[in-house]
C-alpha cells in the first residue's frame, strides 16, 4: 500500500515537471482584405499597435511559459524592435513563417521548448481573448488532448453551389463559429502535422490536422468579442471594444 501510494506521488510529480505551456502567434498575414499598405497586424489600435494588444494577453497569463511569433520573413526585423520597445519578456524567439497559414504554425512548432506538454495557437490579430477562455481551452486540452474555442452561431446558414443557390440548411443549433486560442497536447499537433504533409493536405485551422487523425476536438464556450481583425470594419469595431474596456477599468 504505502510503495502504490508513493509510486502515484511520483507519477504526479511527473506530470507537474511536464506542465509547460508553448504559444505560437502567426503574425504573418498580408491583410489584403484590409485595404492598407501596412500589414493588419502593424495596424494602431487606439495608440498601440494590434499585435502587441494580443500578445499582451499572453504576457500576462500565468499559464503561458512562452510565446513564439511568427511573421512574414521581411517583418522580423520590425517585430522584434516592437517587442523589445513594448517589454514582452515570455517571447523567446520571432520567426519567419511560411507561403500559408498552416506552414506558419508549422515553422513555430519546429521551434517550441522541448519540455512543452501543450501548445496554443492563437491569430496574431484576435486581441480580445479573455484569460479565463485561454485558460479554460489550455485545461481541457491537457486532460483531452484537443480544445479550440467558439461560439455558437447567430445566424441561419446556407449551403450554396457555385452558383449561389441554396442547396441546404444545417441545423443551426448544431453550428459554432470557431475562433482561436487552439490548444493541443503536443504530440497530437505533431502527429497531424506529420498527416498532413505526408498526405498533401492543407487546411484552414489547426483543429483540421487533428481531426484528420480521428482524435476528438473539445468545443469550449468562448466570446463574441473575440473577434478577428480582417477588415476595416473590423478594425472599428476593435476600436469600439477597447474603448469600451478602457472606460470600465477607470
Amino acid at each position: 500500500m504505502l510503495s502504490a501510494f508513493f509510486e502515484e506521488k511520483d507519477k504526479v510529480k511527473k506530470r507537474m515537471e511536464k506542465r509547460f505551456c508553448s504559444a505560437i502567434i502567426p503574425a504573418a498575414g498580408k491583410g489584403s482584405r484590409m485595404g492598407t499598405a501596412i500589414k493588419k497586424q502593424f495596424l494602431q489600435l487606439l495608440g498601440k499597435e494590434v499585435i502587441i494588444h494580443t500578445l499582451e494577453r499572453f504576457e500576462q497569463c500565468e499559464a503561458i511559459d512562452e510565446i513564439i511569433v511568427v511573421t512574414s520573413g521581411d517583418m522580423v526585423d520590425a517585430m522584434k524592435a516592437l517587442l523589445t520597445k513594448y517589454g514582452m519578456k515570455k517571447v523567446t524567439q520571432v520567426i519567419a513563417g511560411g507561403k500559408e497559414r498552416q506552414d506558419s504554425v508549422y515553422q513555430g512548432l519546429l521551434h517550441v521548448n522541448e519540455k512543452a506538454d501543450v501548445i496554443v495557437v492563437h491569430d496574431g490579430v484576435r486581441p480580445f481573448v479573455q484569460e479565463q477562455d485561454l485558460i479554460k481551452t489550455i485545461e481541457v486540452a491537457r486532460e483531452e488532448g484537443a480544445c479550440i474555442l467558439g461560439v455558437p452561431v447567430k445566424d441561419t446558414i446556407k449551403v450554396c453551389n457555385k452558383n449561389q443557390e441554396v442547396i441546404s440548411t444545417p441545423a443551426r443549433k448544431t453550428l459554432w463559429a470557431i475562433q482561436t486560442p487552439q490548444v493541443f497536447r503536443k504530440d497530437i499537433l505533431q502527429k497531424g502535422y506529420h498527416k498532413a504533409y505526408q498526405e498533401g493536405f492543407m487546411g484552414t485551422d489547426e483543429a483540421m490536422l487533428v481531426e484528420r487523425l480521428g482524435i476528438g476536438v473539445k468545443v469550449a464556450t468562448g466570446s463574441y468579442d473575440n473577434i478577428k481583425i480582417t477588415t476595416k470594419e473590423d478594425l472599428f469595431l476593435a476600436e469600439a471594444l477597447l474603448a469600451r474596456k478602457q472606460e470600465g477599468e477607470k
